[in-house]
């Protein structure tokens, strides 16, 4: 049964140019239908997935923070009927940085939110101007301690490895990030998406994306300031103090249930795969036509499901256990892995085993699309 519930708001006032999310931009939005939408969208998963109290709930987008408070609360009173909520529940809600959304925090706290991610992506003008952010560095420090003076628990995206960053800038800009005090901290690397207005400027010879090898070497940096400040890597981009890592976030990278409602929004329910209608127009069609915005519902095998699972939690700095996938899918260790690889990449120091415990050292991580691609097994891959 599903423990988490995924809530898609799929609107911005502008579309980034590196971004490949739904998301979408309309001149008008109407609120009232959206709620009675989504209300009915949330309905039809916990009659599938009901059962279990949520551990966790989480508003991406798009730009969730555009909802107003009011809409939030009422989705959140929605879940919990429907599903009751763990006395210990996360509900995190992005957001960006702009005066008129961080006035919307007080608000966001009554309706029932308890953890904030702000989307700051760099405290620096030129940097915010060429990722497409309508925001300013000072607008975003102003809304980062209206986010910290409102929530307990705040997480702060910033996006690195652009182009020409030295390693000099990055060590200032991420001590700077560091100095800001949040508990939990996202550090992308640009990476240029197809279909998004970045890869058009980089097939026109605009800009020049950072190279492998810079782009690792600023990856090894963050490691070690992050380190040293308390705040460590538990997932490739993602890092935090102790105990603070996003429950939410865990619940996809450790391969559990979780329900997505909303336009474009994923879910998982069991072996079942959930996709929605993404087009917000064709989402709100499939409501009003039946009940629900589900575009797909696919069917996964044992080995497709390891195949995710082991995709997924390598991800994570714990790693994954084989005899615990072994135990769920009922497939022998040796078929989920090519052990010879397995043993290479362990000598190379990219790889590190503890019995049936494997995960990717921090030498590694920077390579984790290869070492995934070598390491799970063609068999499983292909089934």
């Amino acid at each position: 049964m599903a423990r988490a519930l995924y809530i898609h708001w799929p609107f911005c006032l502008k579309k980034c140019p590196y971004c490949d999310f739904n998301s979408h931009v309309r001149d008008t939005v109407d609120v009232s239908h959206w709620q009675q939408a989504m209300i009915a969208d949330m309905r039809h998963e916990a009659e599938l997935a009901g059962g279990e109290a949520l551990q966790s709930i989480f508003f991406g987008g798009g730009t969730p923070s555009l909802m107003p408070p009011s809409l939030v609360g009422s989705l959140l009173d929605e879940a919990q009927d429907l599903w009751g909520f763990d006395e210990n529940i996360e509900i995190t809600l992005e957001a960006n940085p702009s005066s008129v959304e961080a006035s919307n925090f007080s608000d966001l706290v009554g309706a029932g939110v308890n953890r904030i991610s702000v989307g700051i992506q760099s405290l620096k003008n030129e940097r915010l101007e060429f990722l497409g952010r309508l925001h300013s560095a000072s607008e975003a420090l102003q809304a980062l301690e209206v986010a910290q003076a409102n929530f307990d628990r705040v997480n702060a995206d910033f996006i690195y490895a652009l182009p020409g960053q030295s390693i000099s800038d990055w060590e200032r800009d991420l001590c700077q990030a560091i100095a800001l005090g949040t508990d939990h901290l996202s550090l992308y690397q640009l990476t240029i998406e197809p279909s998004t207005r970045f890869e058009s400027d980089v097939r026109k010879g605009i800009f020049t994306p950072l190279k492998d090898d810079p782009a690792a070497d600023l990856y090894a940096i963050t490691q070690e300031m992050t380190a040293a400040a308390g705040i460590p890597a538990y997932e490739i981009s993602n890092y935090a103090r102790p105990r603070q890592e996003s429950r939410h976030n865990l619940t996809y990278w450790r391969y559990q249930d979780y329900c997505g409602i909303g336009p474009g929004a994923h879910g998982r329910r069991g072996s079942l795969a959930t996709t929605r209608h993404k087009k917000p127009e064709n989402w709100l069609s499939a409501i009003e036509s039946s009940g629900s915005g589900i575009d797909e519902e696919r069917q996964l095998n044992l080995q497709e499901q390891a195949s995710e699972a082991i995709l997924m939690g390598l991800r994570l700095s714990e790693g994954i256990d084989l005899s615990q996938l072994e135990a769920r899918f009922g497939i022998p260790q040796n078929e989920l892995l090519d052990e010879g690889r397995l043993e290479l990449h362990t000598s190379l120091g990219l790889i590190w085993q503890n019995g049936a415990q494997i995960g990717v050292t921090p030498a590694g991580m920077p390579l984790l699309d290869a070492l995934l691609g070598d390491l799970v097994l063609e068999e499983l891959v292909r089934a």
